[in-house]
């Protein structure tokens, strides 16, 4: 695994300015800000070419890159906060690994809405969007991960076991590479969905419900400690995931029926 890509020294001006001597670049934090553009550039084409959209500032953009920052990582310190209630420097380790996707999510979309809701823009048809742009960032992101040797899986001794840095020699279920095939799958599955969507909304919806399953299942073969709702049973993500499929489900069936309602009206 490579954490870190390189380092180099800072001269004595900016060392005495920043107070550090030696930046540390991390192949967890380049796969984020790479997986980002790439998906950045992607909303904008998409948008412009399915709704018109030519305005779409990169403010929307780094409101999405700071709100999934901090909620990553504030559910990452709340998988064991006493952790960092002992240890506060850990809280300045913020680019080398440690974040929860859920944790991203919960606080991108209310920010995507109140932001789409604000300019005026269709927030269904922009959500379908986003939808795959998410399978772009967390795929590449989980590529971070890998690299990272963080959220790795349990112990394995099959052919597809990786040993990381932080497993102490224990070949490990290689979770993160079992994720991207998840994402790129779903990515594929979506693309498809939207060239004969019913309406707007059911590619955003799908992707819950598709995603979240998955994630279900890829949790059985976690081995990193991230809490768990009923201890050895369900996990935090579980249980996030079965609110989701619940959610998504309901929202599903009731776009679907006034769609049908819409169609027969027409």
């Amino acid at each position: 695994m490579y954490p870190e890509l390189f380092k180099f020294h800072l001269s004595d001006f900016f060392t005495s300015l920043l107070g550090v001597a030696q930046i540390t670049v991390y192949s967890y934090a380049i796969l984020i800000a790479l997986g980002t553009l790439i998906a950045a550039l992607y909303t904008k084409w998409s948008a412009k070419k399915e709704l018109g959209i030519t305005n779409l500032s990169n403010t929307f953009f780094y409101g999405i890159f700071i709100a999934g920052f901090v909620g990553g990582k504030l559910f990452f310190y709340l998988q064991d906060p006493l952790t960092y209630v002992h240890n506060p420097s850990l809280l300045l380790n913020n680019f080398s690994g440690g974040f929860v996707f859920y944790g991203s999510f919960v606080v991108i979309i209310p920010y995507v809405v109140w932001y789409l809701k604000r300019h005026h823009i269709s927030v269904l048809p922009m959500l379908d969007i986003l939808a795959i742009t998410t399978t772009i960032v967390h795929a590449i992101g989980r590529l971070g991960c890998f690299t990272a040797g963080c959220c790795y899986g349990s112990p394995t001794n099959s052919g597809v076991g990786v040993i990381f840095p932080t497993t102490h020699g224990i070949s490990v279920h290689p979770t993160q590479l079992y994720e991207v095939t998840l994402l790129i799958t779903i990515m594929s599955t979506l693309l498809v969905i939207k060239k004969y969507k019913q309406f707007n909304g059911q590619v955003f919806l799908i992707y819950l419900m598709l995603y979240a399953f998955g994630r279900g299942v890829l949790e059985l073969f976690r081995g990193d400690d991230r809490g768990f709702v009923i201890d050895n049973i369900l996990s935090h993500s579980q249980f996030i995931a079965l609110c989701l499929i619940s959610l998504a489900a309901y929202f599903y069936y009731k776009f679907y029926k006034q769609n049908n309602v819409n169609t027969l009206n027409t």
